[in-house]
């Protein structure tokens, strides 16, 4: 369980939800965490009953079906989803897709999604990397041409997030020129004519997080599903990618500290050479290393969640949070990992699941020679 006693930026109010959604999962996500692995994805009734819970979409207001929490509830389902080692794409929808349609969203576009991504009865993605190229938004090749009242989409994307459950997604599309003033979102239903999707994608982990190809041939769309304005999308895209590798910072570390826990649980209960493994130095040092890096980590991460929150964290503080939580969660994974000797490469223990999961972190939402290069262009 994680330990929130000591942090700073959380009020009562925030620890009763948590207590809550704490509650929802061990009930609800646990046990069905094999079967949903087994099936490549989550089931929607998960979904629905996660919507009834209030865990979706916290930050969306009244008027469109949420109940209008700050960003800190988000942070609180991403880290409480993080624990119990699942990859299901909560934060997709909650921290990125909802966000987007409140920015740059018409009222009807609002009315139209929101309610339902709130209640799960909607599932949505985001469809952005391509067969061609990953980070490389500024020549994406998927064409939306204007064609009357319509656009006529063309091209495919790649590794998309809940790409087999999605109901809809918001897809960047090239409507103009070269380069990032010709690129614009729309969003697409799933069962518009054109649209297919690619089976689900064999991922080295994160088995249960369903990520997919997608097709759009001769799709006809119509103008009003344009988000925002048109030409716009590559502006839209980077302003919003802050929170995105906040969230995923803010999983990365609540991941971090189950991977501790666990190597902390399994050194004490096993022995070697008439002594537990936890009382050999090398593991006390290990260990006590990964400790005071989680406290240092856990200190960072809610300064960050604090200055998202009052609208100051900027684009560069955002690519190190992301930068250092990941390849932080990496480190503590793999010596985890290595603490379990030859059990952790068992996938019966959790620790190997923590691992193969934890890999991906320093690749979506920008991988960390990305974050790198970003960071390096401010100083």
């Amino acid at each position: 369980m994680l330990d929130t006693s000591r942090r700073s930026g959380w009020d009562e109010t925030h620890e009763i939800f948590r207590e809550a959604v704490r509650r929802f999962f061990e009930k609800e996500l646990v046990p069905n965490m094999e079967r949903f692995d087994e099936m490549g994805n989550s089931d929607r009734a998960f979904w629905k009953k996660s919507g009834d819970m209030g865990l979706l979409c916290p930050t969306v207001p009244e008027q469109y079906g949420g109940p209008g929490l700050d960003f800190r509830y988000n942070a609180i389902v991403a880290e409480e989803l993080a624990y119990c080692g699942s990859p299901i794409g909560f934060a997709l929808q909650s921290d990125i897709n909802a966000d987007y349609i409140l920015e740059y969203g018409t009222e009807d576009q609002k009315m139209a999604y929101l309610p339902g991504m709130v209640s799960g009865d909607i599932i949505s993605g985001i469809a952005m990397t391509e067969p061609s190229g990953g980070s490389d938004l500024k020549n994406l090749r998927t064409s939306a041409r204007k064609d009357g009242d319509h656009f006529i989409v063309n091209g495919s994307k790649t590794y998309i997030s809940n790409g087999q459950n999605a109901d809809m997604f918001i897809v960047a599309v090239r409507t103009g020129g070269a380069g990032a003033r010709g690129v614009s979102l729309l969003i697409i239903d799933a069962d518009m004519p054109g649209f297919a999707r690619g089976k689900n994608l064999n991922k080295i982990g994160q088995s249960s997080a369903d990520t997919s190809e997608l097709f759009f041939h001769d799709m006809r769309v119509p103008c009003s599903a344009i988000l925002g304005e048109e030409g716009r999308g590559f502006a839209y895209l980077m302003s919003q990618l802050s929170q995105e590798r906040l969230s995923i910072a803010i999983s990365s570390q609540a991941s971090a500290q189950r991977a501790f826990d666990e190597a902390v649980a399994f050194t004490k209960e096993r022995n070697a050479f008439e002594q537990s493994v936890f009382d050999f130095q090398n593991t006390r040092f290990t260990l006590a290393d990964l400790s005071t890096k989680l406290q240092v980590g856990w200190a960072h991460l809610d300064w960050a969640v604090s200055r998202h929150i009052a609208g100051d964290l900027s684009a560069t503080e955002a690519s190190a949070t992301k930068l250092w939580h990941t390849e932080f969660q990496w480190n503590v994974a793999d010596k985890a990992l290595q603490l379990h000797g030859g059990a952790g490469y068992m996938n019966e223990y959790m620790i190997a699941r923590l691992w193969k999961d934890s890999r991906v972190s320093r690749i979506y939402g920008g991988t960390s020679e990305i974050m790198m290069e970003l960071i390096g262009r401010s100083i």
